[in-house]
């Protein structure tokens, strides 16, 4: 059975067939472009089956067979079952593949939506999922389908990155897996490909919705693109020529952002990808329109789609104001995501959802005698530091880490069953529990503490305090907080106790130069 969405040529070997001269010069100029990024990497091409992805592998295979092209790629073809006839079609392009002794794989998608662009994801997803880490993926995207994209974009009120449509070469994460996608026909006009699968007589699938218009591309390409070409004959070779200085100019100004973003960063706090922070003073030095790139740059971190324009002015008020009001919060649903932004004083936070969430999680007291922690160690060799977890999900792990060898120089000043006696005790913060830091002359506790400490409302149930705990010679115990830890600071505590002075002091030594906190995304 056959579809009648198939051009009716017969399949047959092309490999002998003449090339077009320049569709390939294109092709090999941008392959001698990207020759160091390609090498040594594996090629898939992307192939639906219709005119510009058949044509494009049918030209890798006469480059290949020529010896102008060192690779032969791999097809990918999608199916995921949006047309009536996507299996025959599927079929189809093994059978053409096969023809040219040119490896294929048929990928099965689930669609999640309905429209373009949910198709259009689905299809990438399965082709990352197949590819290999660092894959480079081959597209036959052409000069009609960027200016398709300018104008989509346009319409919809993209800034310079959006306007600069799509880019020849790629990097696309996904977690952590990267793939390339690489669009070496940019420059070539929809009609050029065209005449070169006629001369071939490519039996190319010509999918029926290209031309109804149903969607935004389909409809600009069937009723936009006609009137545009009347006004100026060359309106696809001007809009692509456009995108490309836009590319140009949205280079210089992700540099800028990138150095203002480097000058402005609190790198103490940061956390990627679930918590990025801004300095506020020093964002506002910036010229106006450096402020506004800045954010867009630093909201859109580690998203495949940037922010839009009134969420960057939302978040460019906030940083503006100038009480002390830090309730306010802002949110984003990114496309991996979903964001809260808020201001703590003179910083400016974007947090992921699931931060947030880990934030949330509760923290067990812990208590750990030292010798039971040490004695284990005091054969080994190995000094690498001793690990609590504090709090752990899935994603996130935040941890004390103890040195078993300052340890046991504690235990050596603690000697007989009182030494044995000694112990660790991790537990929360009481709101009502006192504590003396460096940053005050006093014990304080509460809200005062907090504002001492420039603790935001977020981070105020993860406060822990370490202590040591041990019994005297009338075998009662003495409890003396030694460290306060938050995920990304830590402050050791003093006390007022005369007897206890000078331990406090020893043990701060100790803790300052082997005990911190650390936490992995």
């Amino acid at each position: 059975m056959t579809s009648s969405a198939i051009i009716p040529y017969p399949i047959e070997p092309i490999a002998a067939l003449p090339s077009d001269e320049h569709l390939a010069a294109v092709f090999l100029n941008s392959m001698a472009e990207y020759g160091a990024q390609l090498h040594a990497r594996r090629i898939w091409l992307a192939c639906s089956g219709g005119r510009d992805s058949l044509a494009l592998a049918a030209l890798c295979v006469q480059l290949y067979r020529q010896g102008k092209l060192s690779f032969l790629p791999q097809m990918l073809h999608v199916d995921h079952g949006l047309q009536a006839d996507s299996q025959h079609w599927a079929a189809h392009v093994a059978h053409w593949a096969k023809a040219q002794q040119m490896p294929c794989h048929i990928l099965p998608a689930q669609v999640t939506g309905s429209d373009e662009q949910a198709a259009r994801q689905a299809r990438y997803d399965v082709m990352r999922a197949y590819m290999n880490q660092e894959d480079v993926l081959l597209l036959a995207h052409h000069a009609d389908d960027q200016a398709e994209t300018v104008l989509m974009r346009l319409i919809q009120g993209a800034g310079v990155s959006g306007l600069s449509g799509m880019q020849p070469w790629r990097v696309q994460s996904q977690g952590a897996h990267r793939m390339v996608l690489w669009r070496p026909w940019l420059t070539i006009r929809r009609a050029d490909i065209s005449a070169y699968a006629r001369r071939l007589k490519l039996p190319y699938i010509d999918d029926p919705t290209n031309a109804t218009g149903d969607n935004v591309r389909s409809g600009l390409r069937r009723d936009i693109m006609p009137v545009l070409a009347k006004y100026n004959p060359n309106v696809i070779d001007n809009i692509t020529r456009s995108a490309q200085l836009l590319s140009d100019a949205d280079t210089t100004v992700r540099a800028q952002a990138v150095q203002d973003l480097q000058q402005t960063t609190i790198s103490s706090l940061q956390q990627p990808p679930v918590q990025r922070v801004l300095n506020v003073d020093k964002l506002a030095k910036l010229p106006l329109y450096r402020q506004r790139q800045l954010l867009h740059h630093w909201l859109g971190q580690d998203e495949p789609l940037p922010p839009a324009k009134q969420l960057v002015d939302d978040v460019l008020n906030l940083s503006q104001r100038s009480d002390h009001n830090h309730q306010t919060e802002l949110f984003w649903q990114g496309r991996k995501h979903a964001y809260t932004i808020r201001r703590y004083r003179q910083q400016l936070y974007r947090l992921s959802s699931d931060w947030l969430a880990w934030l949330n999680i509760p923290i067990t007291e812990q208590e750990r005698t030292l010798a039971h922690i040490v004695l284990p160690e005091m054969s080994s060799v190995d000094s690498s530091p001793l690990s609590i977890n504090l709090r752990t999900s899935e994603d996130v792990i935040w941890q004390l880490q103890v040195a078993p060898n300052a340890l046991v120089r504690l235990l050596d000043s603690h000697v007989g069953e009182v030494g044995h006696q000694t112990a660790l005790r991790i537990r929360p913060l009481d709101r009502q529990q006192r504590l003396k830091t460096a940053l005050s002359t006093r014990p304080q506790s509460g809200k005062k503490l907090y504002q001492t400490l420039g603790m935001p409302i977020w981070l105020r149930e993860s406060l822990i305090v370490v202590s040591m705990t041990f019994l005297n010679a009338e075998t009662v115990e003495n409890e003396i907080p030694i460290l306060l830890l938050s995920p990304f600071d830590r402050w050791i505590l003093s006390t007022d106790d005369l007897a206890m002075r000078t331990e406090a002091q020893t043990l701060a030594v100790f803790i300052d130069s082997h005990l911190c906190s650390n936490h992995t995304r």
